[in-house]
């Protein structure tokens, strides 16, 4: 009798976030990409402050705004503790576009919209900082990142909840 060689083999499917977390983002593209997101989070915000006459949006767009401006103010300071020097927090085309989106529409259209936007940038930004906190190679901006996460769970539990209640 032959011996029999069976060969295996093996295929692993990695998610998208598998993939992201497997390489590493550079410090400086993770102070600007969060420096956007939080950017976009604060003028989406304070627009929505303005204009909205919905009580629970504006608690919540207040809610961004000082989490947000938080926010921002921790990811630069960690960025100086690990010797860069962030530039200002400048949006990115995707989340300039979705303000000019804003203000194209008023009343219950721009809080609808504004709801719609802030589940999209929410569920990014959570990407960004889970990978960054689990792959970043800057110890400060690392532990920055960990500590952004669950405010921005919290911020996107919220911003789902109002929004299924449209």
């Amino acid at each position: 009798m032959k011996p029999l060689i069976l060969f295996a083999s093996v295929t692993v499917i990695l998610s998208p976030a598998a993939v992201i977390a497997a390489t590493p983002m550079p410090a400086a593209q993770y102070v600007a990409k969060a420096g956007a997101s939080d950017l976009y989070e604060i003028d989406a915000s304070k627009l929505v402050l303005e204009t909205s006459s919905n009580d629970a949006l504006k608690t919540f767009a207040r809610m961004m705004v000082d989490d947000h401006t938080k926010s921002t103010n921790d990811v630069v300071a960690a960025a100086k503790a690990d010797g860069m020097t962030p530039g200002a927090p400048k949006l990115m085309p995707k989340q300039s576009a979705m303000i000019v989106a804003l203000h194209k529409v008023s009343g219950t259209a721009r809080d609808t919209l504004y709801k719609k936007q802030q589940v999209m940038a929410h569920q990014e930004a959570l990407t960004l900082q889970k990978t960054y906190a689990a792959s970043g190679d800057k110890p400060h901006l690392k532990a920055a990142a960990g500590s952004i996460v669950p405010v921005v769970e919290h911020h996107l539990a919220e911003v789902k909840q109002m929004t299924a209640q449209m």
